[in-house]
């Protein structure tokens, strides 16, 4: 985003700018050696610009938690905000990628015909690896900083797709309650490059900063237990993870990514960029009711194994699953294990609540108060750590790796 940052200054005294054979009378109105060197400020301008109207547009989001942005800073750099509550609290800060899913959204933007950038969700995915992540541990995300670095500055000429980005960012903060304070739009000639037949495709990636008020919320993971219920939150979403081999194998069809999967009326490539959704309301629902969780975890990497994310002596027994997305569902049907899907993708599960069980109905109140559909799926009892996924025979699923 640049807040603060690319601002140019022309005037006589520029060295790149001055035509030096008129000695200032003229101004040389040709690129610098700088922007022919692959880093032109005027190309990465509309970009800036359209992050900047969109970080103004996010200000007042964290004041529901006592957050307050010094709104006159957006040109400086860097956030700066209080908070102007009374509850002793911690800061936790969270720092994530999206990887790979736009590549996706650049391949569909180039060839499929439909004039959409496909870009209006990947804010949204960006903002969301982060802010889900952030409010496992008891915090409610405040405020989102981002990157989105390309490997060339032509990329950030497209005024359309620029747009389609920032007011994506505006409805991931809006969702997470977050405001976007500072941001950085590298061009990274001689470091990012598309491979074919995407020409160029950013790499984008933020920082939340959450607050655990009162501290006591902070969640650790120490209280998780044999017993503890397993409660999952359904999504019919890939998320931004197993991105690599639905690519992999969406090149491999004749249609690539332009496939069409019957059930939903969406392509493939359409059904791959459906938004992460925000699951930050829902531990703060839980959180404010006072319900005694032992841990939230996003269901982000290592697919339906990243349940047993603690480095402890727990089986965990899912007895239960949803209805699997038809995203998921496609990726079988053209070759994939069930083994691969197990340990690739969320398989419909977008985050996990750990509980004893007698706050199992107390969560379940907060998903439906929501919108989400909570399913009880298992729970832990003693043994190696692993996952037992009963509805495949009993097929044992590792831990993630460490």
């Amino acid at each position: 985003m640049g807040i603060g940052l690319g601002r140019l200054f022309f005037g006589k005294n520029n060295p790149e700018t001055m035509d030096t054979a008129t000695e200032g009378k003229t101004m040389n109105l040709g690129k610098s050696e700088y922007a022919q060197a692959g880093v032109d400020y005027e190309k990465i301008g509309p970009f800036k610009r359209a992050m900047r109207d969109a970080a103004r547009r996010t200000l007042t989001f964290p004041n529901r938690r006592n957050v307050f942005v010094e709104e006159g800073l957006l040109d400086a750099h860097g956030g700066v905000f209080e908070y102007r509550g009374t509850r002793p609290f911690k800061l936790c800060q969270t720092t994530e990628g999206l990887g790979n899913k736009n590549w996706i959204a650049e391949w569909m933007y180039q060839f499929s015909g439909t004039g959409r950038t496909y870009y209006e969700g990947i804010g949204i995915d960006t903002v969301m690896m982060a802010a889900n992540d952030n409010a496992a541990q008891g915090a409610l995300p405040v405020t989102y900083t981002d990157e989105v670095a390309a490997g060339q500055d032509t990329w950030f000429e497209d005024v359309k797709r620029s747009d389609d980005l920032a007011r994506s960012f505006v409805t991931g903060c809006e969702l997470a309650g977050m405001a976007l304070v500072a941001g950085e739009s590298p061009a990274l000639k001689f470091l990012i490059n598309a491979l074919p037949p995407i020409t160029s495709a950013p790499s984008l990636s933020g920082t939340a900063l959450g607050i655990i008020a009162p501290a006591s919320r902070m969640l650790t993971g120490e209280k998780v237990a044999v017993g503890d219920v397993l409660i999952g939150l359904e999504t019919p979403c890939l998320g931004a993870n197993g991105i690599s081999l639905v690519i992999e194998r969406a090149l491999g069809l004749p249609e690539q990514f332009l496939t069409q999967i019957s059930v939903t009326g969406r392509n493939l490539g359409e059904e791959a960029l459906l938004p992460t959704p925000c699951y930050v309301p829902f531990v703060e629902g839980c959180l404010e009711r006072g319900i005694d969780i032992h841990a939230f975890q996003p269901a982000t990497g290592s697919g339906v194994g990243k349940v047993a994310f603690l480095r402890k002596p727990f089986t965990y027994f899912i007895e239960t699953w949803p209805p699997v997305p038809p995203l998921f569902q496609f990726m079988q049907e053209i070759g994939v294990s069930l083994m691969d899907c197990l340990t690739t993708f969320n398989w419909g599960i977008g985050y996990w609540a750990i509980v004893h069980r007698r706050d199992v109905d107390a969560v379940l109140a907060v998903a439906k108060a929501d919108n989400y559909r909570a399913h009880i799926l298992g729970f832990i009892k003693e043994g190696e750590r692993k996952v037992i996924f009963h509805p495949a025979g009993d097929l044992i699923i590792p831990a993630p790796v460490d």
